[in-house]
């Protein structure tokens, strides 16, 4: 039997960091139904499984499930509804979506949507890694889930590809398990972890770190049981391990705003976006990793203040604003978010380089004129950096795209 379509004022479709803080702020300022759909059995997003102490804030640290029970208290506590997996499927009008629980379909009308349906890290398979099917090939979402939420054993020997932050917190969950990382290999020069963290600074000490090294193949029946690398130089060397670990590579989780035709940024892959967060369908809004894959849980949280502001001008009556420019990037930078630019537009813009760049320049320009110039810290590769908003009151809405380049100066 068919269920009768619901309606609610707002609908958050993702309840990690950025869902959370959405509906925790709608609700608190009023929003009489605010809902938030996940399909996971439990609310939280990533954080659930990450079970290193860096979330909160300096002065009062705090660990990936701590900091998911409290964003999602948070929610609650104002008055949001969280329900728990719950699988949007497809959109049914503009702001309406079909779902599946475990009552059956269901469609849900809204006001207002918010997308905050996160990213995940390219699998082996999308990596184009050759070789057999065994088991002990992990993402390093897929390793935490394994070892923190279902206390699995993962064998005693691990290579971990990928040299950023969370490549350390995976090769963390790999000792947490009682088992040794043999190497992390990046085809990259260096490390591109934040060398401030003293976590990361311990651990590269203790692991042998292959740069200039790609993946070449994955060796074993049944179970893993080596890989095989290539330097740059073209040398080859087999690494015996029962375990691989795939990890950084993120892309959004956009198959929702694909759906709904929304206009997708070519570098991030995610829905294009302005400052205040507007998508290209009105009505729909987006925050969180989903926009910029991927920061950290505390700029997902931001965002997801930021957005209900959006949201709660939408509810008022605002109108759905037209006057916006494009935002470009050029090489080497890979993408920028917010990928639009309205003028006084006030929040700062993520970036990131797919090059090392020493002493760079960030330059903002539009049709020739320059915006803004300003000086950054070395550039690394899966490292963000960030533009300040000072210069958006100087865009012309009537002009082409506004374009930001890295240069060494």
């Amino acid at each position: 039997m068919t269920r009768p379509a619901r309606e609610v004022d707002v609908l958050v479709v993702g309840a990690g960091p950025a869902g959370l803080a959405a509906a925790a702020r709608l609700a608190v300022a009023g929003v009489a139904r605010v809902e938030v759909l996940d399909r996971e059995q439990q609310a939280g997003g990533v954080p659930r499984h990450c079970h290193h102490g860096r979330f909160g804030t300096w002065t009062h640290p705090l660990t990936g499930p701590a900091y998911a029970r409290l964003v999602l208290a948070a929610a609650a506590r104002a008055g949001a509804v969280v329900r728990t997996g719950i699988t949007a499927l497809d959109w049914a009008g503009p702001s309406a979506l079909n779902t599946v629980g475990p009552q059956g379909p269901e469609t849900i009308h809204a006001a207002a949507v918010v997308l905050a349906t996160g990213a995940r890290e390219r699998p082996r398979a999308a990596r184009l890694v050759p070789g057999t099917r065994p088991n002990g090939v992990y993402t390093t979402g897929e390793l935490q889930q394994a070892v923190h939420l279902h206390g699995q054993r993962i064998g005693t020997r691990a290579v971990v590809v990928g040299a950023e932050d969370v490549s350390y917190a995976a090769a963390d969950t790999v000792r947490a398990a009682g088992a040794r990382v043999v190497a992390m290999v990046t085809e990259l020069d260096r490390s591109q972890t934040t060398v401030a963290r003293t976590h990361n600074a311990r651990l590269r000490h203790r692991i042998p770190l292959l740069t200039d090294t790609t993946v070449t193949e994955l060796l074993g029946h049944g179970r893993l049981s080596g890989v095989r690398v290539r330097h740059r130089d073209g040398r080859t060397v087999q690494l015996v391990c029962d375990t691989v670990v795939f990890t950084g590579g993120f892309v959004p989780d956009h198959e929702l705003a694909r759906r709904g035709r929304l206009d997708l940024d070519p570098g991030t892959r995610g829905p294009v976006v302005d400052g205040a967060l507007h998508t290209s369908r009105p009505g729909v809004f987006a925050a969180g990793s989903l926009l910029h894959p991927v920061e950290s849980a505390a700029t997902a949280t931001r965002e997801g203040v930021r957005v209900a502001a959006a949201v709660l001008e939408s509810l008022a009556g605002a109108e759905w604003p037209r006057h916006t420019v494009p935002l470009l990037v050029e090489p080497p930078l890979r993408w920028i978010a917010p990928n639009r630019v309205a003028p006084g537009d006030d929040h700062p813009y993520v970036l990131r380089t797919s090059a090392l760049v020493n002493r760079p320049v960030l330059q903002v320009v539009q049709d020739g004129r320059l915006l803004h110039k300003e000086w950054l810290g070395t550039a690394v590769p899966n490292r963000t950096l960030t533009l300040t908003a000072e210069w958006t009151r100087l865009v012309d809405v009537t002009g082409g795209p506004v374009r930001v380049t890295l240069t060494e100066r």
